[in-house]
């Protein structure tokens, strides 16, 4: 009688040294010494451990190449969470060279620049009603002051009295003042120092969407208080333009050999970050006498938990994002990694690992 096709033979069975397979070893504690240690046992696991693992093979090779602009976007409650001084070191080091974010991640980020704290929230003994009376704010377990923002936003006010009032402003020029005020004036580690420091130019696309904007805002009704009473908003002091930054980063990026990305999160700092490639051939198809060089992500390396199946942009795979014209294909030279991970977990242990690595070079 014969066999069916679909039952496997001893003859069908493959070795799988044979087929070039790599095996995957057991993690040995004993074995690890150092967070690069670490994460090279990692990637010869399985699961989200080896995502992790492989990811700080990408982030060596992005970061180390010398003709790769890498540009960092960054979404979520992470200066909240007591990340901020991870950002600075990676523009610290020159890991990072553009950095696209929320508002409020870099406004908790710049209250925390100024010596101000967040507080631990603890459930069984904390009423949010309480707390609102109180002015304090919860994002998840912690907690910020209402008193920071004020404090905030005395500084905020001093640096747009160093601002002229009919200058067409960005938030890269806008980060950039505050930046440079925090050098000048305040001691310790901040975000928006380390970028003016190093030359990083720092993007907020939904800027108005921020404590930070909201102070500027404020400062522009102490110079217009009758603002409201008008419709036509076109003769406010300090102009904003969301274009400039849009033609500014496409333009950075025209001049860039190669172009990496490290994302925390998702959102609107990545797609912004990333529609660079779709717009670039947009402006190139549509317009006479526009002729710019096409642009697509060589290297990507994502942390953030958000499954693909909702289907928006956070949990958007960079294998979806080469039918977009985002990214280089991996069979023409692109790396590429995804960690579905809470961020405050993984990317503390990979840059790390990462600072270890480059260490012992």
């Amino acid at each position: 009688m014969k066999k069916k096709d679909s039952v496997r033979t001893l003859n069908s069975l493959h070795n799988p040294e044979d087929m070039g397979l790599k095996p995957l070893e057991s993690l040995d504690p004993d074995n690890i010494n150092d967070f690069d240690e670490l994460l090279s046992a990692m990637a010869k696991t399985s699961f989200s451990g080896r995502s992790l693992g492989e990811a700080l093979d990408v982030m060596e090779e992005m970061v180390t190449d010398p003709d790769c602009c890498v540009i960092g976007t960054f979404s979520g409650a992470m200066t909240v969470a007591k990340m901020g001084t991870i950002l600075c070191k990676m523009i610290d080091e020159g890991w990072l060279n553009i950095v696209i974010s929320t508002g409020a991640l870099m406004a908790h980020g710049f209250i925390e620049s100024i010596g101000l704290k967040h507080y631990k929230y603890e459930k069984e003994r904390m009423d949010d009603n309480e707390l609102f009376k109180h002015g304090f704010n919860r994002v998840y377990d912690t907690l910020e002051p209402e008193i920071n923002f004020i404090q905030a936003e005395d500084i905020i006010h001093k640096v747009m009295e160093g601002i002229k009032n009919d200058e067409t402003l960005t938030s890269e020029i806008i980060c950039r003042e505050i930046g440079k005020y925090l050098t000048e004036n305040i001691p310790g580690k901040g975000i928006l120092k380390s970028a003016y420091n190093n030359n990083v130019p720092v993007y907020i696309p939904a800027f108005t969407d921020s404590e930070l904007a909201l102070d500027i805002a404020t400062h522009i009704l102490r110079q217009d208080s009758k603002a409201f009473d008008n419709e036509d908003f076109t003769s406010l002091p300090y102009p904003f333009n969301p274009f400039h930054d849009l033609l500014s980063y496409t333009r950075r990026i025209t001049k860039c050999k190669k172009i990496g990305i490290f994302t925390i999160g998702g959102g609107v700092p990545r797609n912004w970050a990333q529609q660079v490639g779709p717009f670039l051939e947009i402006a190139n198809q549509r317009l006479e006498n526009i002729n710019l060089p096409l642009k697509r992500f060589q290297y990507g390396v994502r942390i953030c938990p958000e499954p693909v199946h909702w289907g928006g942009l956070s949990g958007c795979t960079y294998q979806e994002g080469i039918s977009w014209g985002k990214f280089v294909p991996i069979s023409q030279g692109g790396r590429f990694a995804e960690i579905y991970s809470d961020a405050t977990i993984a990317w503390p242990i990979l840059i790390k690992g990462l600072q270890q690595r480059l260490a012992k070079k």
